[in-house]
């Protein structure tokens, strides 16, 4: 008998999956990198690494979740027990990323409000560090932001309130709304952006090829971290929302759609982003490459910027925009935050409240932290190594694991043949056994040679000229404690379930 909640359709499983993707990395992370790594050219390697590394992780996690029908530290361990730890790793480090990813959400909250008088001012990246988030010194806590708390707390009780509810009437039924709702108002900012004056030289400068850089390999290891980062894989959110499938479900195809769905949305992304930073360069007199940025500065300092200098319109624009991170945003938190209320579920054999009110409530106390007048640091720093030696690092680990060590490859192929419209063949195997770890295993040395050696210069080469000490506790500490964790919690003793108590919970 199936005890473990479902999914009440394909199409709610599919709209969660992509929303899952579908977050502020695609809006604010694909443009400038495409454009930083030879522009139209960037879509050859990006293409073929959606091809090898992003959709076939994609097969291998929507397999693993729904053949062993867990959360991903309970998949991880019906695979091989002595792996457990690997996804208590996954989602401790998504853990970690809720914390400060509902901040940004919390931001942007606050700047949709904004829109509507352009409260931010000419100054906007004074206003944004100095008036909104009242920024202090890295490793400084200077009191809490009242601009940041509230809309924070807002947040919290919004995502843990759709996670009370389950995965039917609560994350499926979000969903529904959320991408849809995002979709259309993404597409009324694409229509009104192409419009603008100098929107043509922005697609341009986005769109015209260099290829030169394609013999160049960090293109590649930037176009395959991009998928990587952009498809919510090997941090336990897929393996756990595939875990919810139907028995008879088309994993291949589902994969499909997910996987070319968020790179269908970063693309528009990247058309509306370039539109209006084409738009500025030919208000300021400047070329478009002097005005590209991307992440934190070119949402909330930036398109402030260019919003300011709209003909027309200029609310409703900000509105939109800000309301479309909030979209994106929330979508993607709830995937975040399922992953640890499904593995305390299934590890404490407690009810779904109870872990919403437990894990979810620890994340959010977690997250003030964020919303202090020294979160942006603590934010920073946290951010950049929980991904690069969290989320890559696992993924090495996972594809690793499974093709070379466990040797399950041939096991999830059948799995996915036997339930699956599209075929899988030596491609699949490929990929994952041969490309996908040479590439990740490439990346994963690099970095940790690159900022372990920066601890040891006298000239403070640390990620954005942090302190020693504060790189120490803000960034390698967070990544190193993600892991740590995770090997405790694997250690722990899982408990049996009450009689009926899963049917119950189910129902």
């Amino acid at each position: 008998m199936e005890n473990r909640s479902q999914w009440g359709t394909r199409a709610g499983f599919i709209l969660a999956a992509v929303g899952s993707a579908v977050g502020l990395g695609n809006i604010w992370r694909f443009p400038a990198t495409a454009f930083e790594n030879g522009g139209g050219a960037f879509m050859v390697p990006y293409l073929v690494a959606l091809l090898t590394a992003g959709i076939p992780i994609l097969i291998m996690e929507f397999t693993m979740g729904h053949k062993y029908r867990g959360s991903a530290p309970l998949t991880y361990k019906k695979m091989n027990k002595n792996v457990e730890w690997i996804g208590w790793w996954g989602v401790l480090v998504a853990f970690v990323i809720s914390t400060y990813y509902s901040v940004i959400i919390a931001w942007a909250i606050s700047y949709s409000i904004f829109s509507f008088n352009l409260n931010w001012g000419s100054d906007t990246e004074g206003f944004l560090f100095n008036n909104h988030l009242e920024l202090v010194d890295p490793g400084q806590f200077g009191g809490f932001v009242p601009g940041v708390l509230i809309p924070l707390i807002i947040v919290w009780l919004v995502v843990l309130g759709v996670l009370y509810r389950g995965v039917k009437k609560g994350i499926e039924m979000a969903n529904r709304i959320f991408i849809p709702t995002l979709i259309v108002v993404f597409l009324i900012i694409v229509i009104r952006a192409i419009t603008l004056p100098g929107a043509v030289e922005g697609l341009n400068a986005f769109f015209t090829p260099d290829f030169s850089t394609i013999a160049n390999p960090d293109v590649w290891v930037a176009a395959y971290g991009q998928i990587f980062f952009s498809m919510s894989i090997a941090f336990a959110i897929m393996i756990t929302y595939s875990s919810y499938l139907p028995k008879k479900s088309d994993l291949t195809n589902n994969a499909f759609i997910v996987g070319f769905g968020n790179s269908s949305f970063e693309l528009l992304c990247g058309i509306g982003v370039f539109s209006v930073l084409g738009f500025m360069a030919v208000q300021q007199g400047i070329p478009v490459d002097e005005v590209v940025t991307g992440g934190v500065g070119l949402a909330f300092v930036v398109f402030p910027q260019i919003i300011n200098q709209f003909p027309a319109l200029n609310e409703l624009f900000g509105f939109l925009f800000f309301a479309s991170l909030v979209l994106a945003g929330l979508s993607s938190l709830i995937s975040i935050i399922e992953t640890y209320i499904a593995g305390l579920v299934d590890k404490f054999k407690i009810s779904r409240g109870k872990a919403v009110v437990f894990g979810g409530g620890f994340a959010a106390l977690v997250s003030l932290i964020f919303s202090t007048r020294g979160g942006l640091n603590f934010l920073d720093a946290a951010d950049y190594f929980i991904n690069q030696f969290g989320v890559a690092f696992v993924g090495l680990i996972e594809v690793v694991l499974v093709a070379w060590i466990l040797r399950k490859l041939g096991e999830f192929k059948e799995h996915a043949n036997e339930i699956s419209d599209i075929r899988l063949g030596g491609w699949w195997t490929i990929s994952l056994g041969v490309i996908t770890p040479i590439v990740l295993g490439y990346t994963m040395y690099g970095l940790f040679r690159q900022n372990l050696l920066k601890l040891f210069e006298t000239d403070n080469g640390n990620y954005e000229g942090y302190p020693d000490a504060f790189i120490l506790y803000g960034g390698w500490f967070v990544a190193a404690g993600a892991l740590v964790v995770g090997i405790i919690m694997a250690l722990m003793k899982w408990k049996k379930p009450k009689e009926n108590e899963a049917i119950k919970e189910a129902k």
